[in-house]
């Protein structure tokens, strides 16, 4: 359970942001504030883990209270939610989690929670057993094992295809087949293909047997000896 402070000069945004949380039963409302110097003060207080903060306010504005928050060294997470629709770019200037326009909608706010939570290493176990975690550009991605197609082997790495695209992963095929028995199954020594997205086999020219996948037009081959497998999965998956 994560704590949030919301922090808005208006009452009628606080109550709406307040009724939203009560939707997510992972993060719980620690308390509120009007101003920037209340929420100082209640940040003090109550050390909550994520900020839901408007930019408009009297006296110190959102901006300057996260910059603020910035230059104090360790800080909740911040989310700005506001009626601006050009200060993103501040906004992560001051390292904001996420940048919401008003009125905030239901999913983006649980997208931008999430978000927060997972910068803020608050996954638990089972949680993180449920992303591959991969490095692009130097930041960390992580792709939700129920989105993944299928997994290659090629060289020393494993490339992950999902619904989204493709990345590449340090893990083995064979840790991630005893890892998620039940999502994947192994087609070649060098595949393994989420039971989830098969739709079926194509046989190719060659007398090469494919599986034929649902999000990609990747065909991975089957080995000889997982073709009558493959089947009766594909029988019983019907």
């Amino acid at each position: 359970m994560l704590n949030i402070l919301i922090i808005d000069d208006e009452l009628p945004a606080r109550e709406r942001l307040r009724r939203l949380l009560g939707e997510f039963p992972r993060f719980e409302v620690a308390g509120e504030a009007a101003s920037s110097s209340e929420a100082l003060e209640r940040i003090r207080e109550l050390s909550p883990d994520i900020l839901l903060l408007d930019i408009s306010m009297p006296g110190m504005d959102g901006m300057a209270l996260a910059r603020v928050l910035q230059e104090g060294g360790a800080s909740p997470a911040v989310i700005f939610c506001t009626a601006y629709q050009d200060q993103a770019l501040k906004a992560f200037e001051v390292e904001a989690v996420d940048y919401l326009v008003k009125p905030v909608r239901p999913e983006r706010l649980e997208k931008a929670l999430e978000k927060a939570r997972r910068l803020l290493g608050k996954e638990d176990v089972h949680e993180q057993d449920h992303y591959l975690k991969s490095t692009v550009g130097g930041k960390v991605v992580l792709t939700s094992i129920q989105k993944v197609i299928c997994m290659i082997a090629e060289d020393k790495y494993t490339t992950v295809i999902h619904e989204k695209g493709t990345t590449v992963i340090d893990d083995s095929l064979t840790d991630l087949e005893q890892k998620y028995p039940d999502l994947f199954f192994r087609i070649h020594r060098n595949a393994l293909v989420s039971r989830k997205h098969l739709r079926g086999l194509a046989r190719t020219r060659e007398g090469q047997t494919q599986v034929l996948l649902s999000g990609t037009e990747r065909k991975p081959e089957v080995s000889r000896r997982k073709v009558a497998a493959l089947r009766k999965l594909l029988r019983d998956l019907s």
